[in-house]
């Protein structure tokens, strides 16, 4: 794999001296499977990281600097995954190797310690959840999150965390702890409540109804949660029926706010996402083929629509009205646009979020 020529230490005996190159992980992945109906037919590769606080490529339009991805590829098999794409950096396809091929980056909460420590960090808001989810099944077996959260708690470090995974609940009390000390952000992604829809095109997450279940927590809890409506996938999941159903179950949950993201579609995911369009709507492969002919965003003037639709709908449902105002001293997730809520002042005109 590509990642064997990105190590410290010296090449084994016989082989060439491989050319300077930026350091992955200190030693080579150990190799694991589990025999376990969550993880059978997966693959993980344990790995020492040499880095965890990443920065964000300038280039990335997002409102964050940094972030903390413990994984590498994401069980949640997403057909539409906007990081499909990072794993062919590691000689890994973007398909079915991005589902079952999962990176595991053990040492990540000792880095996270030793990072926060550094004399050059500035505690700055880290966000986590924003290229694969944290929460994922491995995360359940793994348990690399506590310690992470824990060194972000003692540390006073401003943190933001978007997932589709209900396990992030088992660390509630971890994380209201840090939201006495810090800013903390918290969402949960659910793009379409129709469940025959996610069956097809989220076929490793949590239901819609379980992640709202989370967010219901979080708010019953004294924590702010919002919701990432996204994505509204077009011709599947856009029509008024179901944007209203779908926002309407997001107010019920207590969100404190909602923020429609259009379908994107990049390379890697592009592909992978089309392979499964043809195979199981076929009739929409022209529509999709026309609507998104000048790269991976969908017409400013589409977003605009949906984005137009869905804060008219938050403002009937009420989404926000009751909702827990504070944490300790946060506020939405940074990682968010501008967020449709049934009291705030309108939104301005929307601009699709550029994630990594």
């Amino acid at each position: 794999m590509r990642w064997d020529a990105l190590r410290a230490g010296s090449p084994a005996e016989g082989e060439p001296a491989a050319p300077p190159a930026p350091m992955l992980f200190e030693q080579r992945a150990v190799t694991r499977t589990f025999d376990t109906p969550a993880f059978r037919g997966m693959t993980f590769f344990e790995v020492q990281a040499r880095s965890i606080i990443n920065r964000v490529p300038d280039a990335s339009r997002v409102p964050f600097r940094w972030t903390i991805n413990p994984y590498r590829g994401c069980s949640h098999a997403c057909r539409y995954c906007f990081a499909r794409n990072s794993h062919t950096y590691l000689d890994l396809d973007s398909g079915h190797d991005f589902d079952s091929k999962i990176v595991v980056k053990v040492n990540a909460p000792d880095l996270v310690r030793k990072e926060l420590a550094a004399p050059k960090w500035r505690g700055e808001h880290i966000a986590m959840g924003t290229n694969v989810d944290c929460y994922q099944r491995a995360e359940g077996r793994y348990r690399l999150m506590p310690g992470i959260l824990a060194a972000l708690r003692d540390a006073a470090n401003p943190f933001s965390i978007l997932t589709k995974g209900t396990l992030i609940l088992r660390d509630l009390d971890l994380i209201t702890e840090a939201a006495e000390v810090t800013d903390v952000g918290l969402a949960v992604s659910v793009g379409c409540a129709d469940t025959g829809l996610w069956r097809e095109l989220e076929p490793g997450t949590p239901s819609p109804q379980r992640r709202l279940e989370v967010c219901a927590a979080f708010s019953a809890a004294g924590l702010p949660c919002a919701v990432l409506m996204g994505p509204v996938v077009p011709f599947l999941s856009d029509s008024p029926a179901q944007l209203e159903d779908t926002v309407r179950q997001i107010a019920q949950a207590g969100a404190t706010s909602v923020t429609p993201i259009v379908l994107h579609l990049r390379t890697g995911a592009r592909e992978w996402f089309f392979r499964w369009l043809c195979e199981a709507h076929p009739d929409l492969v022209p529509r999709y083929r026309a609507l998104y002919r000048r790269g991976a965003y969908a017409p400013a003037a589409y977003q605009k629509q949906v984005t137009e639709q869905v804060r008219a709908l938050a403002r009937r449902h009420g989404v926000g009205r009751g909702a827990p105002r504070r944490t300790a001293r946060g506020g939405p997730p940074r990682f968010a646009p501008p967020a449709a809520r049934a009291d705030g002042p309108a939104a301005p005109a929307p601009q699709q979020l550029r994630l990594l």
